[in-house]
């Protein structure tokens, strides 16, 4: 057991827990720091992108549909990371833009078909450029100089 996972020892006090465990998860509870990782990184790239109207969650979206042939959407929401429902609510917003269009699939009348319009395939094209350099000054910064494997990690725990 390592010295950042031992147990909380007893308050003596039925239902508290003690301040050292509050600064034990601080220091080293890794979703806190993977969360707070992804929202600095988040607004970084809201920031960024904001020129060209769209925010971080929505240009990966708008990247994940940008594939030779439209997706449905369970591959969408497993490469996002989100439920069907939480998806569906992302994307009514870029449907009204006239980013994407939800069309039946043929093959499969309960399923749903997501394509990137002419406008979306523009604003993509003109958002790709922010994204890089973006991309690549946050690449510059990380301490060990090696992102890949930082990617390798975040990886491993999805």
């Amino acid at each position: 057991m390592s010295k950042h996972t031992r147990p909380a020892e007893a308050s003596g006090h039925a239902g508290t827990v003690p301040f050292e465990t509050t600064l034990l998860v601080r220091d080293c509870c890794l979703c806190l720091h993977v969360q707070r990782a992804a929202r600095a990184l988040g607004r970084r790239f809201d920031v960024a992108l904001k020129p060209v109207g769209l925010t971080n969650g929505q240009f990966s979206l708008l990247m994940s549909l940008n594939r030779p042939h439209p997706p449905s959407m369970a591959p969408v929401a497993e490469l996002l990371a989100m439920d069907r429902t939480t998806l569906t609510a992302a994307l009514k917003p870029l449907e009204r833009r006239g980013l994407l269009t939800i069309s039946v699939d043929p093959k499969d009348k309960r399923g749903r078909l997501l394509r990137l319009t002419e406008a979306g395939q523009a604003l993509l094209a003109r958002a790709v450029p922010i994204w890089q350099a973006t991309h690549a000054a946050v690449e510059s910064e990380l301490p060990g100089g090696d992102p890949e494997l930082l990617r390798d990690d975040l990886r491993a725990l999805s």
